[in-house]
């Protein structure tokens, strides 16, 4: 039998492919005479990681998914980035023998194996991954940090403690300079972060990255690269570099890996020098639609029954961080249509939405969100979403302009649902304006999602779910997940988020408890009999789902 007919037939016992899938692939192998294996993932029939695996078995090799294995750092720099990569071999552990695991994708390269043995002087256990998971873990583990490092003290070297106006804006043009905030960025980029906090430190310059909510440290660089870094930064944002003595304002736009990247970037002074916070900007999420935003049906259900109305107010309420903007703008996706004129007014606008007038807030100008608001009124919306209400006069105006015919969404900081029109009572809205005004009030909380690659099933006990506040009377207790760490998650048990959502219509019952000024928990049991789903029920139907976790849902909700 040939090696191609081997390879067919394994691929046919795995039950990966089916004889007559087969026959067409060899079939066309033979008319152009280009690998078998090749073929079948061409015509999508298999996987990379399928054949690899399928190629292990047949030649008796032991086959790793390095998306699926946790693979220790300290173990992969034992063979140098250049290497790794021009071999595609990474050393992914030790085994019990002492051999050095080295996961190749081609292990037949006698000489890779061979220059492996002789610089790590360890006997090599060959172990086979596909070429495209090789180099993905290559760039994981050996990623950027160590040409960052070696910028920053290029460039700390070249800055030599000059900090005056002159020199900087001579050195923020260097290379060093240049690339280190270039690799920065793009390292962040490839992480996933939202936020890039650069923070002068007595001794060095901190950087940390924001990832899923949760802020981790990434690097040390340099106390003499801190002036030069920070005024390059400056100047990409457009923000005076000779002003540091109060916070300012920016924003930059960069191609990262070929995708347009937006960043908005603050200054705050302190005592060692300005901090920098750069929020990147996910062009993609504020296109996402409501059903991307982790909603559950009954749930979502509730909240069109509002947003579909041609009037009223919604008000989408969280602390700083919870989504707000996200599902405010996914909402005005859903809305968005030729027929509808929809006007934004936001501080700061951080995603151009197509088809949508978005009005930039300048309190310098006089241009506040109230001012702002007056203006937009006489501009014929059908549709208005104030950024934030921060004062009684935004609250005033956009109640007013809920009562006159408009949809107006808008944002305010409270802890729940029911808490919220009580906040605009005390904000100085009369009581009958909030009532007459107020169709909707949308509270969330962000939760991290499990990672679906290495999330590990369990039987929670009963003293957990009571702590929890399940209610299992009559009913199978239910199987929840917990993190466990991986390659492809970070090794934190956790990939992405999504919202925990608690939705209230604002009843005829809620209405008469507004008007007497009944207090909040009054209001809660009104919107509870109403069939409001609780932000902890939410969340923990979400864990039932194996969504997240019950230690993340407590995290996050109270």
């Amino acid at each position: 039998m040939s090696e191609v007919e081997q390879l067919g037939t394994l691929l046919v016992r795995r039950g990966l492919i089916t004889p007559e899938v087969l026959d067409a692939a060899v079939a066309e192998q033979q008319r152009n005479g280009r690998p078998l294996g090749r073929v079948l993932i061409d015509r999508g029939a298999i996987s990379e990681a399928d054949l690899v695996r399928a190629l292990a078995e047949q030649v008796g090799l032991e086959f790793v998914d390095l998306a699926e294995r946790s693979v220790d750092p300290s173990v992969a720099t034992v063979v140098p980035e250049s290497l790794a990569r021009r071999y595609q071999a990474l050393p992914i552990g030790w085994r019990d023998d002492g051999k050095l695991m080295v996961a190749f994708a081609d292990p037949s390269n006698v000489f890779a194996i061979d220059d492996i043995r002789a610089l790590t002087g360890a006997e090599i256990h060959t172990v086979v991954s596909p070429p495209a998971q090789v180099r993905a873990a290559i760039d994981r583990l050996h990623r950027l940090d160590r040409e960052v490092e070696g910028m920053a003290q290029e460039a700390a070297d070249e800055l030599d403690g000059g900090d005056d106006v002159t020199a900087l804006t001579e050195v923020v043009e260097d290379a060093p300079i240049v690339k280190f905030v270039n690799l920065l960025i793009t390292q962040a980029v490839n992480d996933r972060a939202s936020d890039i906090h650069v923070e002068p430190t007595e001794r060095d310059l901190r950087i940390r990255f924001r990832i899923d909510g949760v802020l981790h440290e990434v690097m040390r660089s340099p106390k003499t690269i801190q002036a030069g870094v920070i005024s390059r930064l400056k100047v990409m944002a457009d923000i005076n570099i000779a002003e540091r003595r109060i916070p300012q304002d920016g924003r930059m736009s960069l191609t990262v890996g070929g995708n347009a990247v937006d960043l908005r970037v603050a200054t705050l002074p302190t005592v060692f020098g300005e901090k920098v916070v750069m929020r990147i900007l996910d062009k993609h999420r504020a296109l996402l639609g409501l059903a991307d935003q982790g909603f559950l049906p009954d749930v979502l259900a509730r909240y069109e029954q509002s947003f579909r109305k041609p009037y009223g107010t919604i008000l989408v309420t969280g602390p700083t961080g919870s989504g707000k903007s996200t599902t405010l703008y996914a909402t005005l996706n859903v809305l968005n249509s030729p027929d509808r004129n929809i006007i934004t007014v936001e501080d700061p606008v951080e995603y151009r939405l197509p088809g949508i007038n978005q009005v930039q807030i300048n309190p310098k100008a006089g241009l506040t969100f109230a001012a702002a608001l007056r203006a937009i009124l006489r501009s014929d919306p059908d549709v208005v979403l104030v950024g934030e209400v921060r004062d009684r006069e935004t609250a005033v105006i956009a109640v007013e302009a809920a009562l006159t015919g408009h949809l107006v969404l808008t944002t305010l900081h409270t802890n729940d649902a029911a808490s919220t029109p009580l906040r605009l009572v005390e904000m100085g809205v009369e009581p009958f304006l909030v009532t007459s005004a107020l169709d909707c009030v949308l509270a969330q909380r962000l939760a991290r999602r499990l990672c679906e690659r290495c999330r590990e099933p369990y039987q929670p006990g009963e003293a957990e779910l009571a702590e929890a506040g399940w209610d299992t009377a009559g009913a199978e207790p239910p199987t929840l997940y917990r993190p466990v760490g991986c390659a492809s998650c970070g090794g934190t048990g956790y990939r992405g988020r999504f919202a925990i959502h608690e939705v209230m219509l604002v009843t005829e019952e809620i209405e008469r408890a507004i008007l007497e000024r009944r207090s909040t928990e009054e209001v809660r049991k009104l919107a509870l009999m109403d069939g409001m789903l609780p932000l902890r029920q939410d969340g923990l139907r979400k864990a039932a789902a194996g969504l997240t976790s019950l230690e993340e849902v407590f995290r996050v909700v109270v």
